[in-house]
C-alpha cells in the first residue's frame, strides 16, 4: 500500500502511543445547546464518522464565562458540563481514536451578545468596547485552562489541546498587534510570554495532580499574523523554544495551506512547516495542516518531513470515512468539493450546512461551482 506511512504508530514523551499520523482537526459545528451541551445535531454530527483516525481533537471548548466566540460552543467550565463532556469523550473513542478536549477562550473576538454584551481582553478597544483585563480576572482565566483540563481528564478524554492560534485570548497576549499592556503581562516578548505559559502550567499541574502522566497535552498556535505589529517568525520562534522547555506532548501549527511561504521573520524562500520543524528539531512532534483534500496530498505533505502527524479538517467534512478509504485502498471516492445537491448534507447540523452551502466561506469546504480560494494569513 503505497499511503502505509500514514498508518505507522508514534509514541509521546509520556509513553502513550497513537495507531497512527492522521489526525481529525478541530471543526467548529454550530452544534451545541445555549448550555454547551451535546444535542441531538452533535451527537449525528459526530457518531460514525471519524473512524481509523490517530487522534481526534474536539471543537473549540469554553473555559470561562465571557469568552463564547461562536453560536453552540460547547463549554467545560463547571461540573455540571461533565454529563455531555463524558458524552462526547465517549463517542470519539468508540471510533478507535485518542479524544482530546480543545481548551479556548475568545477574548477579544468573543461574542457580546453571547457573553452578557462585555467581553474582555489584554487590551482595551474603544471601538468595539473591548475591556482590559484585570491582573485578577487574568488569574481566573488561567485558572479556567487548568479547571478545563481537570474536567476533560474526570470525563475520560486522553488529553486536551490548549487553543494558542487564530487570534484568541491566548494569542492575543502574545501578539504586540493586540497587546499594548505596560504591567507584567505586556511590553516586552517575555512579558507576553507570560499568559501563555502560564496557561500550559496550570494544565500540566492538573494533570500532575491526577498522578495522569498519560494525559496528553499538546498547544496549537499560529505562526505569522498581517500587520506592522502582528506576530512574525522570529517571535513564534521564541515561542516554541519556550514550550519545547515545557512539559507537553505535541504542537500544533495552524495555516491555510501546508506549503504556505513565510511573511517575515526567517527566509522567505522557505515554507513557514519546514521552518518551524527545524526550529523544534526533533523536541516535540509537529501536526501539519492545510488544505489536502486528496490522499496523494495527504501523503505527500507527510512525506515533505516537516510533520509528525498530518491533521485534516475540510476534507473530513467531506469525507467522514477519509482515514479507513485511504486505509482500504479506496482513495478514488474521496470528494473534493462540497455538492449542495447532498440530500444528506453531508450529516451537518443545520447552521453549519447554511454556512457551508453558502460557497462564501473559505475555512469551509469549497462548493462546486464556487469561486473558492483559501485565505491569505
Amino acid at each position: 500500500m503505497s499511503y502505509e506511512n500514514l498508518f505507522q504508530p508514534y509514541t509521546f514523551n509520556n509513553g502513550v502511543t497513537v495507531k497512527n499520523r492522521l489526525v481529525v482537526a478541530p471543526l467548529t459545528h454550530f452544534a451545541s445547546d445555549d448550555e454547551g451541551h451535546i444535542t441531538d445535531d452533535e451527537r449525528r454530527f459526530l457518531t460514525d464518522r471519524f473512524h481509523d483516525f490517530g487522534l481526534f481533537i474536539s471543537a473549540a471548548t469554553l473555559v470561562h464565562d465571557g469568552g463564547k466566540a461562536f453560536h453552540g460552543q460547547p463549554e467545560a467550565i463547571g461540573e455540571e458540563d461533565l454529563p455531555s463532556l463524558r458524552e462526547v469523550a465517549r463517542i470519539i473513542q468508540s471510533q478507535g481514536a485518542k479524544a482530546l478536549l480543545q481548551i479556548h477562550h475568545g477574548g477579544a473576538l468573543a461574542i457580546p451578545e453571547l457573553n452578557g454584551g462585555q467581553i474582555f481582553a489584554p487590551s482595551a478597544h474603544a471601538g468595539s468596547g473591548v475591556q482590559a483585563l484585570s491582573e485578577d480576572h487574568i488569574h481566573r482565566l488561567i485558572a479556567g485552562y487548568g479547571h478545563a483540563a481537570e474536567l476533560a481528564l474526570k470525563a475520560g478524554f486522553d488529553g486536551v489541546e490548549i487553543h494558542g492560534a487564530n487570534g484568541y485570548l491566548i494569542q492575543q497576549f502574545y501578539s504586540a498587534q493586540s497587546n499594548q499592556r505596560s504591567d507584567r503581562w505586556g511590553g516586552s516578548a517575555a512579558n507576553r510570554l507570560r499568559f501563555p505559559l502560564a496557561v500550559v502550567d496550570a494544565v500540566t499541574a492538573a494533570r500532575e495532580k491526577h498522578g495522569r502522566p498519560d494525559f496528553i497535552v499538546g498547544y496549537r498556535f499560529s505562526p505569522e499574523e498581517p500587520g506592522e505589529h502582528g506576530l512574525t517568525m522570529q517571535e513564534s520562534f521564541t515561542l516554541i523554544d519556550a514550550l519545547t522547555a515545557k512539559p507537553l506532548q505535541y504542537l500544533h501549527v495552524s495555516l491555510w495551506e501546508f506549503d504556505k511561504k513565510i511573511r517575515r521573520g526567517g527566509d522567505t524562500a522557505q515554507t513557514r512547516m519546514q521552518f518551524i520543524h527545524d526550529r523544534i528539531n526533533g523536541k516535540l512532534p509537529l501536526i501539519g495542516v492545510g488544505n489536502l483534500f486528496t490522499a496523494d496530498q495527504i501523503l505527500a505533505a507527510y512525506e515533505t518531513g516537516w510533520a509528525e502527524f498530518i491533521a485534516l479538517g475540510k476534507t473530513v467534512m467531506l469525507n467522514p470515512h477519509i482515514a479507513t478509504q485511504i486505509l482500504e485502498g479506496r482513495e478514488a471516492e474521496i470528494e473534493t468539493q462540497l455538492d449542495t445537491t447532498r440530500a444528506d448534507h453531508y450529516g451537518f447540523p443545520d447552521t453549519l450546512w447554511k454556512l457551508a452551502a453558502s460557497g462564501t466561506q473559505s475555512w469551509l469546504p469549497p462548493v462546486k461551482g464556487a469561486d473558492w480560494k483559501p485565505m491569505d494569513i
